[in-house]
């Protein structure tokens, strides 16, 4: 778990997992997370491959786009929860890209989305 600061809201986590399948956007934020602090920074492009990298290590936190080509990134958002995992789902097709139900209280960054917002969705762990 991320532990608290005292302003209310967590440190950075250290590890963070980006399941994206457009690299610009990818390296967009790779970069913003490793300007908050984050060390370390893994990116896949696929279901496959981002549960093979929770497999491999388990992220402290993660950002699913949630259209990845032809497939959706629900699998790896169960595979999260499970492990209890912290996560936000990132869009670019707002409100009409439905989310099952066990994730509609999830939070959701809409694309492109603000360094701000960015910055507190890491900061609180996905809550």
């Amino acid at each position: 778990m991320i532990p608290a600061s005292p302003d209310g809201l967590a440190d950075v986590p250290a590890d963070v997992l980006i399941v994206e399948d457009d690299p610009i956007i990818a390296i967009d934020f790779e970069d913003r997370l490793l300007g908050f602090g984050v060390t370390s920074v893994r990116t896949v492009g696929s279901v496959a491959q981002a549960l093979a990298a929770i497999a491999a290590r388990a992220p402290d936190f993660a950002l699913l786009d949630v259209e990845l080509g032809r497939e959706k990134s629900f699998a790896v958002a169960d595979r999260l929860t499970a492990a209890q995992i912290p996560f936000v789902f990132v869009t670019g097709y707002g409100a009409e890209t439905s989310i099952p139900a066990a994730f509609k209280a999830r939070p959701r960054l809409q694309k492109p989305c603000s360094t701000d917002a960015l910055e507190t969705a890491l900061r609180r762990g996905g809550a």
